[in-house]
């Protein structure tokens, strides 16, 4: 059945469904895909961080045929991990690299209880003998900062957030 415009329901619907296929492509593609999370492109591998997404997106065509596109990632890779033994950096203090804006993730794995420190972010946890501790946070301030054993006083990791 044809209107005053000359068009059918079935070509009506084909042009709406058309526009909502441009508009769900144009959101994806300017908004990022909507990943909220940090920004990695430009931070060094040697940091053991990164970024992932999973994106579904689906659509229907004029004909009826399902257009599916769906994009998988691994899971991110472990945080770096700074291990403490004797109240000793194991191996040297850890170099720690990072870009302003991202967020900074590291562990640190000790045989020591004491308290870590992160200085210049003001960040303390206590690590329990023989336990862990998990760092997390976003890179606001460029710097190199030190990571310290705070009753022991020893440094065990340099942070350094590049702008």
């Amino acid at each position: 059945m044809q209107d005053q415009t000359g068009l059918s329901n079935l070509q009506r619907l084909a042009i709406v469904v058309g526009a909502i296929v441009v508009l769900v492509v144009a959101y994806l593609v300017f908004s990022g895909g909507g990943d909220d999370g940090p920004k990695t492109a430009s931070q060094p591998a040697a940091t053991g961080t990164s970024s992932t997404q999973s994106t579904d997106t689906s659509a229907t065509d004029t004909s009826g045929t399902d257009t599916s596109a769906t994009t998988t990632a691994a899971p991110p890779p472990a945080p770096p991990t700074v291990r403490v033994a004797g109240a000793k950096p194991q191996g040297g203090v850890k170099k720690l690299t990072f870009s302003k804006g991202d967020t900074i993730r590291f562990r640190v794995v000790s045989d020591t209880a004491d308290e870590i420190h992160v200085h210049g972010y003001d960040l303390m946890k206590d690590v329990p003998k023989g336990g862990s501790v998990t760092f997390s946070f976003k890179g606001s301030i460029d710097g190199r900062f030190v990571v310290e054993l705070e009753d022991h006083g020893e440094q065990i990791a340099e942070l350094d957030v590049q702008p």
